[in-house]
């Protein structure tokens, strides 16, 4: 009896071990076949793991997980949003808010007493780049717009489905230093051609600018970005290591293959503001298009000097649009004691930017481009009410692309394929189905950042002022940010 109660027990348990066999497969091929969900693509039945314990954190984060608002540079929070709405699954949450009213540098907006009717609404104006100022101007449809991220940086199926979702949101794709490549043609949306201090894309066998080069892209691009600096790395050329330097990024950026892709720390040929306003004038009579700068802010002394000149010069030789880097935006790779010490946060150095601007009469001239972790509706709605006239986001829509925040950007081995050029962690980003993500992503950001709007009593998000939103101090006081950030008084005409 005792024999045939071992044989039951083991003919049981070798049921349930080919039971369990055949669910493990049976996921495993389900995982690998399906295409929404990268890590699961990339890592079968492992991957469910992520997605178990992400889910029970919301309901037992009381108990075991870290404060979904803690955690850095993004909290769950900030990327459980994002997620949704690049799902189109909606912002909608339930019991209350876990965002800390209180908590000094929070914002918090306007409500009006009798905010606009659906039917009272009006579509939020495009506005033109150039327009004026050189021959072919560009007109720009949406708030939100896909910052610079080079093809190297990123991996090819990363920039098709962002040049496709771009295309299908009508925002803009910034191409980054890292020269145009064929996949950011590849959706036939805008794209804006970032030139970095490596002329990468656009140098000659010396390095210096191709005038041939710069004629042949000029028709394909909308307008050109010259890079000074930006917020992950203000003062520091950028790095690409060679196991990312293949040949074809090589090529497009004319240097040799699987070396050490290194930038210089600024343009050679830019050492002060009247040689920066001198490149740009040259630069948009060569190709007809506008030429907008990039760049961090450290102090006062840039704009000071930027709008002396300009006031000096005449504003024909002006920038048609400043794209202002926030020190805590930055999707590359820095050295820590940059990323974390160098250059002013957007929410100070905004302000100041167009309070410049505003000061010496160039504000219509001009068109602002807020940078630097402004991945959500109002953080996005923050800028406009500061005086941006776009957003530029690029983590935002990484996480649209399915970016987990693994913080592997620069080692080339990202589970998401997102950042790296290992065809088989690329396999799981499919082109298709991220696409969507970024349009949807795109379009429910401009959709909320509308939606602020009306609660505050505006038509459209051009209407916003810094009295829209107030900044919290302490636990019993907000301010205005009118207050805090005065506008100044417009310059009296010039007789």
């Amino acid at each position: 009896m005792t024999g045939m109660t071992g044989i039951l027990m083991q003919g049981m348990g070798t049921i349930l071990a080919l039971v369990l066999i055949g669910v493990v497969m049976f996921w495993f091929v389900q995982d690998v076949t399906q295409k929404k969900h990268t890590i699961l693509r990339n890592f079968p039945v492992v991957g469910r793991l992520r997605y178990l314990f992400e889910r029970q954190g919301e309901y037992f984060r009381q108990y075991f997980f870290a404060n979904d608002r803690e955690e850095m540079p993004f909290n769950r929070s900030a990327r459980s949003w994002v997620y949704r709405l690049a799902k189109d699954e909606g912002g909608i949450v339930g019991f209350g808010s876990t965002n800390n009213l209180s908590e000094p540098g929070n914002i918090l907006f306007v409500n009006a007493p009798f905010a606009v009717l659906e039917e009272e609404c009006e579509p939020t104006p495009s506005l033109v780049i150039g327009e004026g100022w050189c021959r072919e101007p560009f007109e720009a449809k949406s708030i939100v717009n896909i910052s610079g991220m080079s093809y190297g940086a990123i991996s090819a199926p990363a920039v098709r489905a962002l040049s496709r979702g771009a295309h299908d949101a009508g925002c803009w794709i910034d191409t980054g230093e890292g020269g145009l490549s064929p996949y950011h043609l590849e959706g036939g949306c805008d794209v804006i051609m970032q030139i970095g201090t490596a002329r990468y894309g656009v140098r000659d066998q010396n390095g210096d600018l191709s005038v041939e080069r710069l004629r042949e892209i000029a028709p394909r691009v909308r307008a050109f970005e010259i890079k000074l600096s930006q917020g992950a790395k203000p003062g520091k050329g950028g790095v690409l290591p060679a196991v990312k330097v293949t040949d074809e990024i090589a090529a497009i950026r004319g240097i040799p293959a699987h070396t050490d892709s290194i930038s210089p720390n600024r343009h050679r040929d830019i050492a002060n503001i009247d040689q920066l306003l001198d490149r740009i004038e040259w630069l948009r009579d060569l190709t007809g298009k506008p030429v907008g700068v990039k760049t961090a802010i450290g102090g006062w002394q840039f704009m000071h000097d930027l709008c002396e000149a300009l006031l000096r010069r005449g504003v024909r030789c002006a920038p048609d649009f400043l794209v202002i880097d926030g020190g805590e935006g930055g999707t590359g790779a820095a050295p820590q004691a940059l990323m974390d010490h160098m250059a002013l946060p957007i929410a100070e150095a905004l302000p100041r930017v167009i309070d410049a601007l505003i000061e010496t009469g160039l504000r219509d001239r001009i068109r602002v481009v807020a940078s630097g972790k402004l991945v959500t509706s109002a953080k996005a709605a923050w800028a406009l009410c500061a005086g941006a006239d776009f957003i530029n986001t690029a983590r935002g829509f990484m996480f649209a692309l399915g970016c987990i925040q693994a913080l592997r950007c620069h080692t080339n081995t990202c589970p998401t394929g997102i950042t790296t050029h290992n065809g088989r962690l690329q396999r799981g980003l499919v082109v298709a189905d991220k696409s969507v993500r970024v349009a949807n992503y795109a379009r429910n950001m401009n959709k909320e950042i509308d939606m602020i709007a009306h609660s505050c009593g505006l038509p459209h998000a051009r209407a916003f002022r810094r009295e829209h939103v107030r900044i919290v101090r302490s636990a019993y006081e907000s301010v205005a940010m009118s207050t805090l950030f005065p506008y100044p008084e417009a310059p009296r005409p010039r007789t």
